[in-house]
C-alpha cells in the first residue's frame, strides 16, 4: 500500500514580549510516512532519534489516538516512519511538530477531511495554547489567540527580506516543564504594559522593517527574566550591541536562542556562540529561514 508523508516545520514561540501569542516556523522539519498495517510500528531516524519512543507512549501516535478519541472513531494500526531534524528539548517546538503530525495522520486515516484551519484548532486545542502549532500550521510568523469558542484566531506575517534568523542551539537541554515551573503566578501591571507595548512594536517593526525599534521591541519581562538562570550566557546574549543585529530572544521555552540579524551580518551570530561558550558550553548556529506555508502533505508515495 501507498505511503503518505506529512512534513512539520520547527518553530520558535513568544519572540521575546510575545509569551504565548507569537511564533515563527523554521525550515528545519520532521518527516513522518505511514500507511495503514495490521499493527503499530514505528522507527525513529534522523536528529536525536533516540529520544523518539518507537513504542505505544509515541507523542504523534498518542495525538493521533487522541483525536480517535476525540472523533469517537477507532484508531487502526499503522506503520509509522519518523525521520526528524528538530532538536528535541531545546526550545523549537519539536513536541508541537509531533502534535501537529499527529493531528494530520488522524485526519488522513480516519478520513475526516479536516482543512487547515480544522488541523489548528485540533492542534491548539490538544496542545492547550495556539504559538507554536499555529506557525507549524500555518507557516511565516503568526499571532494567535484561542477565543471564547475555543477557536483558534491566528494572523500571518512577514519578516521583511532584508533581515534573516538564526537559531543558537547549546549543547544541553531545557525540559519546558522546567522553564514554566519558574515563572509567577501573576505579574505587576507595570510588566504587564511592558509587555503588551513591546509586542505590539515588534509586530509594527517586522511588517514596516523599522530596524531602529527591534531591539526595544524584543524586551520582556514575563519570562525571559526568570528562566535566565536556567540559561547561562542569556541575560549578556541579550544585551548584545553590534551593527548588523537587531536582537535576540530565548527561542520558547529554551535554552535555545533565536537572533535576528540585518542579511549581509551573519557574523554577530557568532557573538551568541561565544557567550555559551563563556559559561562553559558548546553550541551550533542553525541557519533557516521562514518558510511561507506550514506541514506539507504528499499522498501516494
Amino acid at each position: 500500500m501507498s505511503w503518505t508523508e506529512v512534513r512539520v516545520p520547527a518553530t520558535s514561540a513568544n519572540l521575546g514580549p510575545g509569551f504565548d501569542a507569537l511564533g515563527m516556523a523554521l525550515s528545519i522539519y520532521l518527516e513522518c510516512r505511514f500507511r495503514p498495517a495490521e499493527r503499530l510500528s514505528i522507527r525513529p531516524s534522523g536528529r536525536d532519534a533516540g529520544m523518539i519512543s518507537p513504542g505505544e507512549n509515541n507523542l504523534i501516535w498518542q495525538t493521533a489516538m487522541a483525536v480517535a478519541e476525540h472523533t469517537g472513531r477507532p484508531m487502526p494500526a499503522i506503520e509509522l516512519e519518523v525521520n526528524n531534524e528538530i532538536p528535541i528539548g531545546k526550545g523549537l517546538g519539536s513536541s508541537a511538530a509531533a502534535l501537529v503530525a499527529g493531528v494530520v495522520i488522524a485526519d488522513e486515516v480516519l478520513g475526516l477531511e479536516w482543512d487547515r484551519h480544522k488541523i489548528l484548532d485540533e492542534a491548539a486545542r490538544i496542545e492547550g495554547h495556539p504559538d507554536n502549532v499555529a506557525a507549524a500550521v500555518l507557516g511565516s510568523i503568526v499571532a494567535s489567540a484561542i477565543d471564547g469558542e475555543g477557536i483558534t484566531r491566528a494572523v500571518r506575517m512577514q519578516l521583511p527580506a532584508r533581515y534573516g534568523v538564526a537559531i543558537v542551539v547549546p549543547d544541553f537541554i531545557l525540559p519546558t516543564v522546567e522553564a514554566r515551573a519558574v515563572l509567577p503566578n501573576s505579574y505587576s501591571r507595570a510588566d504587564a504594559v511592558f509587555n503588551i507595548q513591546r509586542s505590539a512594536l515588534l509586530i509594527a517593526a517586522m511588517l514596516t522593517a523599522t530596524t531602529d525599534a527591534f531591539h526595544a521591541a524584543l524586551e520582556d519581562r514575563i519570562h525571559q527574566p526568570y528562566r535566565a538562570r536556567l540559561v547561562p550566557g542569556l541575560s549578556a546574549m541579550l544585551e548584545l550591541r553590534s551593527e548588523g543585529l537587531l536582537g535576540a530572544a530565548l527561542s520558547g521555552a529554551g535554552p535555545s536562542v533565536l537572533v535576528f540579524y540585518e542579511r549581509g551580518h551573519e557574523k554577530v551570530v557568532e557573538q551568541f556562540q561565544q557567550a555559551f561558550a563563556a559559561e562553559g558550553h558548546g553550541s551550533d548556529i542553525l541557519w533557516a529561514h521562514i518558510p511561507d506555508h506550514g506541514y506539507d502533505l504528499m499522498r501516494g508515495l
